[in-house]
């Protein structure tokens, strides 16, 4: 076994996992998996800058892993950085700060590798030889995977819940316009995937992230969030369906009485589930099974087969 650290900066989270691997075996222990909302793309859509507030939450959380790394002496650290470091013309403000309190350097990878850590941690327990599609929906990106047992196409496009709801958002509940502008962006981008992703040709849908882990746990109606359940769930298109509407019909205080909703979630989970929605309804998907392992666990198994090569 090899004790690794892997860390996920995305636009809306920054999340840990510390874990040992057996590549052998293709055994994962989880040691410690945490997730704090730090919303560090904020702004960033309209701006082009990570501002200093979201950097500092970030880097607040950063000290908080270090010392949970720390403690469990972990031997080799990965921190993966994503859609709102790629977009932001300060992001060198981002490197410096998370390499002085972790001691390694931020990558910020691009779509394609993201699609294939994404790809690698949602697949890599499942059984069968069928082909996947593999969905990370994210707060400033979404990554589309198509293959079996490796990634066969893959395409990330610029539609995330928090880059949705910043873009077009201004009412709660939200408008039918409002509404409206966020599907035009999802049909355009999911127009764009399919230039090179075969979207419709896969036998499964797999769901990742905390928008899709979060509409799950609301269709299957659990009293607080529980991955157990949530995990290889699957969630029909009716269900999808009628979880996105009542979202996109519900007021901010309503979203957050939600028991399995993240207090960092309730303002941009309906452009989330909007998103699922609309690949379910271009690829004519009649279920999604969720993943809760995604980008984090591919990230994790990197590091273990650097390890062992």
């Amino acid at each position: 076994m090899t004790r690794v650290a892997a860390v996920d900066c995305g636009t809306n989270s920054i999340r840990l996992l510390v874990a040992d691997a057996d590549p052998a075996t293709g055994e994962l222990v989880d040691l410690d998996r945490r997730m704090t909302i730090v919303r560090l793309g904020q702004g960033v859509d309209r701006t082009g800058r990570l501002a200093p507030e979201a950097l500092e939450r970030t880097f607040a959380a950063c000290r908080e892993y270090a010392d949970v790394i720390k403690e469990h002496g972990a031997q080799r650290v990965r921190f993966v950085a994503t859609s709102a470091s790629r977009d932001a013309e300060n992001r060198e403000d981002f490197v410096r700060g998370v390499l002085d309190i972790l001691g390694v350097e931020p990558e910020v990878i691009t779509g394609d590798q993201e699609a294939e850590f994404s790809f690698t941690g949602a697949t890599k327990e499942l059984a069968g030889d069928e082909e996947r599609l593999v969905v990370d929906i994210g707060g400033g990106s979404t990554e589309f995977v198509v293959g079996r047992h490796t990634v066969e196409a893959a395409r990330s496009v610029d539609i995330g819940c928090v880059r949705l709801t910043e873009r077009h958002v201004r009412s709660d509940p939200p408008a039918a316009a409002e509404v409206a502008a966020i599907r035009a962006d999802i049909e355009a981008a999911l127009d764009l995937a399919e230039l090179t992703v075969p979207l419709s040709g896969a036998g499964t849908l797999v769901g990742l992230a905390g928008s899709v882990t979060t509409v799950a746990g609301i269709a299957l109606g659990l009293d607080a969030y529980d991955s157990t359940a949530i995990h290889h769930a699957r969630i029909s298109y009716e269900k999808v369906a009628e979880v996105t509407r009542r979202l996109l019909e519900s007021t901010h205080d309503e979203r957050a009485a939600i028991p399995v909703m993240h207090p960092g979630r309730v303002d941009v989970i309906a452009a989330g589930a909007l998103v699922l929605l609309a690949v379910m309804e271009r690829i004519g998907a009649r279920e999604v099974v969720v993943s809760e392992h995604d980008i984090l666990d591919g990230i994790a198994w990197s590091v273990a087969a650097e390890r062992t090569s």
